[in-house]
């Protein structure tokens, strides 16, 4: 964990970080698909993942597993104060994530480059969220804006 976020200059690529680990909840994944509106029977109906479902209980949307691997990079304080903005990515859902699964997130600093303007650059990072067996279940790699050491 980090006291402060991490400057441009402090990220080296190559670099990788280890999350603290998180385990999803029944309350989580309700929680979510109702704020969000995925009211699917995969997610809300119980009989309907008895009957139809691969799964058997209740699975995570693949978005619900991103936000929770985002929730945990912030946790690391890596980019508290440095990060200017979240520029998108490519998102990739390998495996699925279900109720009791505990998930970590890898970070690798993969790219970095300057910008035109002096305070500010640009970082891509590669995450790999892996669930309690240490399988792979999404993948993304994400550019953020980071504040340049003053």
């Amino acid at each position: 964990m980090f006291a402060h976020g991490l400057s441009f200059e402090e990220h080296q690529v190559g670099a990788t970080y280890t999350t603290l680990a998180r385990t999803v909840s029944e309350t989580d994944i309700v929680t979510f698909v109702n704020l969000c509106g995925f009211t699917e029977p995969l997610f809300m109906d119980m009989e309907y993942l008895a009957r139809e479902s691969v799964f058997r209980r209740r699975a995570a949307p693949g978005a619900l597993t991103f936000a929770l691997s985002e929730g945990l990079i912030i946790q690391t304080g890596m980019i508290h104060g440095t990060g200017m903005a979240y520029l998108g990515g490519e998102i990739r859902v390998v495996a699925p994530v279900l109720e009791g699964d505990t998930l970590h997130v890898e970070a690798e600093v993969a790219d970095k480059r300057e910008t035109r303007k002096p305070d500010r650059g640009i970082v891509t990072y590669r995450h790999r969220v892996l669930n309690q067996r240490g399988e792979l279940v999404l993948e993304a790699r994400v550019q953020r804006m980071i504040r340049r050491a003053a």
